[in-house]
């Protein structure tokens, strides 16, 4: 069986940035899967699946209310590693395109205080597992580590 092309990655190398981690076409429009890297692969502690979740919730709520970009959102999702998170959005879009609504997204959940958004029993399977805290403090370290000075070596992946 063929390695998908995320699996080609090295991770060894791999840094906290955004990237390009796919593009598919379906019919005429081209679908750009983002890479939203937080934590350096196997030299860094993994996130805990609560602030995940939490993440998740806030990132998902904020991309769909966005009105630059909840036209062209379809999926933001957490990597199966815990190590970031995919975003996936219609468009032949790189990178550099996405920096400025990845901000912005990170400064909300950054900010954020409050009730989370569906996480009620009604709303989510797994409702209780939140951290609203630890998930401002991820997204405040990738901004000030990561977003906030980002340059082409984290907009693209290591060769």
């Amino acid at each position: 069986m063929e390695k998908i092309a995320s699996f080609t990655v090295n991770h060894l190398l791999l840094e906290p940035g955004i990237y390009v981690s796919r593009q598919d076409h379906v019919g005429k429009e081209v679908i750009t899967t983002f890479d939203l890297r937080m934590t350096a692969p196997n030299r860094e502690p993994v996130m805990n699946t609560a602030e995940v979740h939490t993440i998740e919730h806030l990132g998902a709520t904020f991309l769909r209310n966005d009105s630059e970009w909840k036209d062209r959102d379809i999926y933001f999702g957490p990597m199966g590693c815990r190590t970031g998170f995919y975003l996936v959005l219609a468009g032949d879009l790189k990178s550099r395109d996405v920096i400025d609504v990845v901000t912005r997204m990170f400064e909300f959940i950054r900010d954020y205080r409050g009730e989370i958004p569906g996480a009620a029993p009604r709303d989510c399977g797994n409702y209780l597992d939140q951290n609203l805290g630890m998930a401002n403090w991820l997204a405040d370290r990738y901004l000030r580590n990561t977003l906030y000075h980002i340059d082409e070596a984290h907009l693209n992946y290591p060769q």
